[in-house]
């Protein structure tokens, strides 16, 4: 169980209507898991990171660089707390956009302790000066830090304590291969099934004081995109709705209703995922249509709809990306309740989506 990352979670966010208030905040605190055993899910990459933490503890070492990929809320953030944790390390939290400047890095990693983990969320945005001196500070524990400008800058070589760096990324693809290639492990976050999200909301139910029939968790688990953060901010929200409207016990029903008003549907969409879908079967008849025309349909940024609602709808096969725009899939229109337009199954090149 983990619902982690400090940045990239518009749609985290969207889906409870609001950003965590502090009160929020420290909740998720609360809930997020200590050490490897509380863990919910991720089985493969507990096992490996589990080997490596051992294997540097025995060592008396510091643990390799880890690179931990995936999508905002499985996870990240939570398992760098816990290899700190479990190399009895303190933890520096920072990220990419933070860091702009080589002396941004070199002001951080020389106020590093022995054995101190670095966390580096969103580390695909980080400067390209900062990122190149990050190669040598990985490598070799040592920075070179330049004085002046012109002919007369000098460098001035910086010894580094040995430290843990533990990288965050939700596009994997963005790093340059040599940043990739001095991570010691690397591993990629995947999307939670019903049944271990259903784990997530009983333990965090528990943890909150929160009764919670099964069918109601996994009403709310069925909800959740497959990401813990989610699983637990919608838990909340029903716990909400059952103390206001109810007599605090989650049921199915009970869960259904609270989740209808936030405008959470059974498939975990929400209003911008089917204001999209909306737009692209009733105004452009399933596609194909391009992004910004889209966008502009339904009042929001471009970045906001490629960034935010597409990736969800194309992993839950409700949308397609075709080199002519975006397609709606016959799912998408089931979905809805809508029938697809005969001529345009028959007529717009895209026949084999809709089943003909």
């Amino acid at each position: 169980m983990n619902w982690d990352d400090t940045t990239d979670t518009p749609a985290e966010e969207r889906l409870v209507g609001a950003s965590a208030d502090r009160e929020d905040q420290a909740v998720e605190a609360a809930l997020r898991p200590k050490d490897l055993g509380e863990f919910i899910g991720q089985e493969k990459v507990r096992e490996q990171l589990d080997l490596v933490l051992r294997a540097a503890r025995a060592r008396g070492a510091t643990a390799d660089h880890v690179l931990l990929s995936g999508a905002p809320g499985l996870g990240k953030t939570t398992l760098s707390m816990i290899i700190a944790a479990e190399m009895e390390a303190p933890i520096r939290i920072t990220s990419g956009p933070a860091i702009q400047h080589a002396g941004d890095l070199a002001a951080i990693l020389s106020s590093l302790q022995e054995g101190e983990v670095l966390f580096l969320d969103e580390i695909h945005r980080m400067s390209r000066p900062a990122e190149e001196m990050l190669y040598m500070a990985m490598e070799d524990f040592r920075v070179d830090v330049i004085v002046g400008k012109g002919p007369g800058a000098t460098a001035i070589p910086l010894e580094l304590p040995p430290f843990t760096l533990v990288g965050a990324t939700t596009r994997a693809g963005l790093l340059p291969p040599p940043l990739r290639d001095r991570f010691g492990f690397t591993a990629h976050m995947e999307f939670y099934e019903p049944a271990e999200l259903e784990r997530v909301v009983h333990r965090s139910a528990s943890l909150l004081d929160v009764e919670i029939e099964p069918d109601g968790a996994a009403e709310i688990a069925g909800r959740s995109r497959g990401t813990p953060r989610i699983a637990n901010r919608l838990l909340r929200r029903v716990r909400d709705y059952a103390q206001v409207k109810a007599d605090g016990l989650i049921t199915r029903d009970i869960a259904a209703a609270a989740l209808a008003v936030y405008e959470v549907d059974a498939r975990g969409l929400d209003r911008l995922d089917r204001g999209v879908l909306e737009a692209l079967l009733k105004l452009f008849g399933g596609g194909p249509v391009g992004l910004s025309t889209l966008a502009v349909a339904v009042g929001e940024e471009r970045e906001t709809v490629e960034e935010v609602a597409e990736p969800f709808l194309v992993r839950e096969g409700l949308l397609a990306r075709t080199p002519r725009g975006r397609v709606a899939t016959p799912a998408a229109w089931a979905h809805l309740g809508l029938v697809p337009p005969r001529s345009r199954t028959a007529g717009n090149g895209q026949g084999d989506l809709f089943g003909a």
